[in-house]
């Protein structure tokens, strides 16, 4: 069974540059690549019965919207230098969603932008790259 690699994107250029270097790496080692795309959603709610309807409804908007606007062009991208990929939109916390994704797929290694479209978020908060390297059951690769 191929090796199986993930790499996080965002649609920004850190996310891009971590893509390209995660795919030349499954080129090399014809290892399966994993493109994850996490919507940042809380799941704290304190909503109403109708508020949750609009709020699951927004929810799929946003996935599809996700799909379509950075999944499907980066696995373009990557099929155009050869390299076939599985694309993935969850919601949740960037770093926990694919800490778990990659028990989930097997994954042998994460990539990830070292800074992706939130900088003041990162500032504030810690960045996604920083929390992945410590929660991460496999090695992580910070792309600068």
């Amino acid at each position: 069974m191929a090796d199986t690699l993930l790499v996080g994107i965002d649609g920004s250029d850190g996310g891009a540059r971590a893509a390209n270097f995660a795919a030349q790496r499954a080129h090399d080692s014809q290892a399966r690549l994993v493109v994850a795309y996490v919507i940042e959603w809380s799941p704290y709610t304190f909503n109403t019965p109708q508020e949750n309807e609009v709020r699951h409804k927004r929810r799929e908007e946003e996935i599809e919207r996700a799909e379509k606007e950075v999944i499907a062009p980066a696995l373009a991208t990557l099929k155009t230098h050869g390299v076939e990929a599985k694309g993935i939109v969850r919601h949740g916390h960037a770093a926990e969603v694919l800490s778990s994704l990659a028990g989930e797929e097997k994954a042998s290694q994460i990539f990830i932008g070292r800074r992706g479209l939130t900088k003041l978020q990162a500032l504030l908060f810690g960045s996604t790259a920083g929390s992945l390297v410590q929660i991460s059951p496999v090695p992580v690769t910070v792309i600068p």
